[in-house]
């Protein structure tokens, strides 16, 4: 599982020629890193219901990291309808979870004056980031 492994281990696992992990596991990640630290900033912001569902996101996108990988694995030995429509549930669910984590980041980064705007900022572009590569996968895997 890619939440197991030590960052240079994931790093590592991407650049070698495999099929998986690759870009969907790596989009998911970047959301997830987005989600901690729009948590962050809500927690920050007293905003506990936030932070709350920031944290789920971000374990439900660790998750999402796992199922890319194997989900890809699986279309690659089964190229049938059923396999192709999970490489593209996948991202599509990254992108939906990466939006929500802008508009949780947006909210907070609205209610802090200190430093930790820089954070919430940060996670903003992240997750958008995240938001627009996870679609792109999914339109590419369709």
């Amino acid at each position: 599982m890619l939440n197991e492994l030590p960052v240079g281990e994931f790093l590592a696992a991407l650049g070698e020629r495999t099929p998986a992990p690759a870009s969907g596991s790596a989009t998911a990640l970047t959301a997830a890193l987005a989600a901690a630290l729009a948590e962050l900033a809500a927690r920050f912001a007293g905003e506990d219901e936030a932070a709350a569902r920031s944290q789920s996101i971000a374990r439900r996108l660790v998750e999402l990291a796992d199922e890319d990988g194997a989900a890809y694995a699986a279309f690659m030995v089964d190229r049938s309808d059923r396999t192709r429509r999970r490489i593209v549930e996948i991202p599509e669910e990254i992108a939906t979870l990466a939006d929500e984590v802008v508009e949780l980041a947006n909210s907070s980064r609205a209610r802090l004056q200190t430093s930790v705007v820089g954070d919430a900022e940060a996670a903003v572009e992240l997750a958008s980031a995240a938001a627009r590569v996870a679609r792109r996968l999914a339109e590419i895997n369709s």
